[in-house]
């Protein structure tokens, strides 16, 4: 008698004999709805069972079995991990297969009577093939988040009523809820089991704060969460103090302070505060405040393959996100952090591993900070401290890492030096900007500070020859 796995094997051979991939072209347009709407339910099946052996998987490799875990008895980490490894699924879909699985999933008290699902009413429907794993992951989650505090009836009554929205059963309307008007009824469902309400919790809110870093989308990794109000107020007057119209320029004429606020800025509020944060991220890594990561500060690699850099052409990577980066990131962080040259052979064998190179140190930072005061673009209100330093003339055109040869400037504006029009050139040591053409047609070059002491010392050499005209 053949055993399980050999079993469901069997069945993907038949169901991969029925099922011909062209077929849908084949259809009319009733029979391709039909024939569509009977795959749904047959893969409604299959995502029950995957999400019940992904339960179980789950269970086994929970930390209180220590050594004794599944996942660790299999060389894994966690739960999550096993099941990738075996499945092939992303890590967020392992996750939401464990979760379904362990929520429906008949369970054991301590005295080993039986107990029922956590949520049964959606095993029920999972196991019948009438309900959709994103419909029943809908479920499970809004609804634990009231679970501590939700009377138990009305949590139950919730579930069910749900549930039937969703297979269009009971007294529901027969025509079912699609997942995402699932979504609307179970929030609002969550709303009426929590009586709280929006009573401040301090509690409740220590549970729910979190911070994600999402999926990848459109060459951005979108970010998610939920903040504490006092960090909350933190971040958002650090935003307020950098992205507020200057007030200060008090060793600046009139027209000097008019020529910054001319300095028009193209960045929407959302942009600045990504600036902003992108500084803050930068400022804390170089603190040497955060734990190191094999003995060296939290750095981000960046690999890129010498042609490509020499070409123009191609991409680069960094490690902890699946998006490859464009060269001109590459640039940018290689201005930033430094270099430092890999030599491989052509089975990927490292044959030569060069010093790294290209890194301001710290006595040159302080200095230059102290002759530029922060970013040299005119109008930007970034100080030192949340600023990077750029090679003027890059290390490939054979600029020096010297502080004749770099200047400080905000993440923004060294990530757009290259397009935005902005020139910078150093003159004897001293850094000077040319606005861009639509700035300044004329293409004017002039001193570069944002440093008090420098300012004064440029105004007083500025008026120090029409004082002594009028004294004469």
């Amino acid at each position: 008698m053949a055993g399980f796995p050999e079993t469901l094997e069997q069945l993907r051979s038949t169901i991969a004999a029925v099922l011909d991939f062209d077929r849908p072209r084949t259809l009319g347009d009733d029979e391709l709805l039909l024939a569509m709407g009977a795959l749904e339910r047959a893969g409604r099946l299959l995502d029950a069972h995957r999400a019940a052996f992904a339960g179980e998987v789950a269970q086994r490799s929970e930390h209180d079995l220590g050594a004794e875990r599944l996942s660790a008895r299999k060389g894994c980490g966690s739960a999550g991990e096993l099941i990738e490894r075996v499945t092939q699924v992303s890590g967020s879909e392992a996750r939401r297969r464990a979760s379904i699985g362990l929520a429906t999933m008949a369970r054991t008290a301590l005295t080993a009577e039986p107990l029922p699902a956590q949520h049964p009413h959606v095993a029920a429907a999972l196991a019948a093939g009438e309900l959709g794993a994103d419909a029943a992951a809908t479920i499970i989650r809004e609804l634990a988040r009231t679970r501590t505090v939700a009377d138990p009836q009305r949590l139950d009554v919730a579930e069910r009523e749900l549930v039937a929205q969703a297979t269009g059963v009971g007294d529901a309307s027969p025509i079912r809820c699609t997942a995402d008007e699932l979504a609307v009824q179970a929030r609002a469902w969550a709303a009426f089991l929590d009586q709280d309400g929006a009573e401040p919790d301090d509690e409740r809110a220590m549970r729910r704060r979190g911070f994600r870093l999402g999926r990848s989308r459109d060459g951005l990794v979108t970010v998610a969460g939920d903040l504490m109000p006092e960090v909350a107020a933190k971040l958002k007057r650090l935003f307020d103090a950098h992205l507020s119209p200057r007030s200060g320029g008090g060793f600046l004429t009139d027209a000097e302070r008019a020529d910054v606020a001319a300095q028009a800025e193209i960045r929407t509020n959302d942009q600045q505060r990504h600036d902003v944060l992108a500084a803050i991220i930068d400022t804390a890594a170089r603190s040497g405040e955060h734990p190191t990561i094999g003995g060296a500060a939290p750095t981000v690699l960046v690999s890129v393959r010498a042609s490509d850099l020499e070409s123009g052409r191609g991409a680069a990577h960094a490690d902890g996100v699946e998006l490859p980066v464009s060269l001109r990131t590459a640039r940018h962080m290689m201005c930033t952090g430094g270099i430092q040259t890999v030599v491989l052979d052509d089975t990927g064998r490292i044959l030569q591993l060069g010093s790294p190179e290209r890194c301001f140190t710290a006595h040159q930072r302080r200095a230059i900070a102290l002759r530029d005061g922060g970013c040299i673009i005119p109008g930007c209100t970034v100080p030192s401290a949340w600023t990077e330093i750029h090679h003027v003339v890059p290390d490939a055109d054979g600029g020096p890492t010297h502080t004749d040869n770099g200047v400080l400037v905000c993440w923004f504006h060294h990530r757009t030096i290259d397009t935005s029009g902005w020139g910078i050139r150093m003159r004897r040591g001293v850094p000077e900007i040319r606005p861009p053409v639509w700035l300044d047609p004329g293409g004017t070059w002039r001193t570069a500070t944002t440093s008090p002491t420098r300012l004064a010392d440029l105004l007083e050499r500025r008026h120090r020859p029409r004082a002594e005209a009028r004294s004469a």
